[in-house]
């Protein structure tokens, strides 16, 4: 599994959004300023290339659905952020966005909740 470039990644969640559909059903399920009709198509063709996405089709229209878990792409990607960015360590993740200010104190004691099984 190769890492998807930031406008493979934007259809990407269109399209686990979407679960299965055509070019324009996730085209609505990106935000503004969205790409154009053409753009996201050969962005979805090329996610079809790179074994993210299976195409049927019904009729005329071509619909994908994927082929690829959202799940399974974030496992893969953020363990080698880790790897390589953090030593390999959560905690260093944790204290990088502590240090940034980008995570406050509730959120920490909701982050030690999951982890401690509470809700």
């Amino acid at each position: 599994m190769e890492k998807l470039t930031q406008q493979e990644e934007e259809a990407m969640l269109a399209v686990w959004k979407a679960g299965e559909g055509s070019v324009k059903t996730f085209l609505e399920f990106i935000e503004e300023p969205r790409p154009p009709y053409t753009t996201l198509a050969s962005t979805i063709k090329n996610l079809e290339k790179k074994g993210y996405l299976t195409s049927r089709k019904i009729g005329n229209t071509l619909l994908y659905a994927p082929a690829v878990t959202e799940e399974a792409y974030k496992q893969k990607f953020m363990g080698t952020v880790v790897k390589d960015y953090f030593e390999n360590s959560y905690k260093e993740l944790v204290n990088f966005f502590v240090q940034k200010k980008k995570i406050s104190t509730e959120e920490l004691k909701e982050i030690i909740n999951l982890i401690e099984g509470k809700k």
